[in-house]
């Protein structure tokens, strides 16, 4: 991969397979309308990325799938390395400053809020400063920016609970790190109930 851009946008998905993805939402709507939210959700990360002009890494977490939303000619495909998601995470910024990218972001693809404009917004504040980091609803984060590697933000964090972005902050104890708009991600039944696009994929 050739960097055209001095900033990298990572994408961290899973491959759409039915009983594999959005688990703990399949547990309240059955594993079919859990698939049909994640490949909505799929598309919706698509469209939003496409078009920023910067260049676009999207991490599968379990083998390249044989097709995908993702337009082969705008983004770059990888596997996640490591064992959990911090590791796979933190080797993923590992890889991107290796290769010289000045200005690092990584998402998931559980965001229906999100938008192009969000994305771009969130580069040029990190321009300004040392990290950027996008508040999740449920405790967690949903964007990470990064001018350089911090290594502790990865480490010793319960993935996937309420303290995440906390301890996360206290990581960047004298960095200036700006703060996005908090957003929803969808994980579970409630997440979904005021969005009506979502519901829809309940039967």
């Amino acid at each position: 991969m050739k960097n055209e851009s001095e900033e990298l946008l990572m994408i961290f998905a899973k491959n759409p397979v039915k009983g594999r993805v959005k688990t703990r939402l399949a547990k309240e709507i059955g594993d079919k309308a859990a698939l049909d939210i994640y490949e909505f959700l799929l598309n919706h990360t698509f469209k939003v990325t496409k078009n920023l002009q910067v260049d676009k890494v999207v991490f599968y977490a379990e083998g390249l799938p044989q097709e995908s939303v993702f337009d082969s000619k705008i983004f770059h495909t990888e596997e996640q390395q490591g064992q959990d998601l911090g590791e796979k995470m933190e080797n993923a910024f590992k890889d991107a400053f290796a290769k010289n990218y000045q200005r690092v972001i990584i998402i998931g693809t559980d965001l229906p809020e999100i938008t192009q404009q969000d994305l771009e917004d969130a580069f040029l504040h990190l321009k300004e400063r040392d990290a950027v980091i996008g508040p999740a609803k449920d405790g967690g984060y949903y964007l990470l920016g990064m001018k350089s590697l911090n290594s502790k933000v990865f480490k010793n964090k319960a993935w996937s609970t309420a303290s995440v972005l906390k301890n996360t902050l206290e990581d960047f104890k004298n960095k200036d790190v700006k703060l996005l708009k908090s957003l929803n991600d969808i994980d579970v039944l409630s997440d979904i109930e005021g969005d009506s696009e979502l519901r829809k994929f309940i039967r």
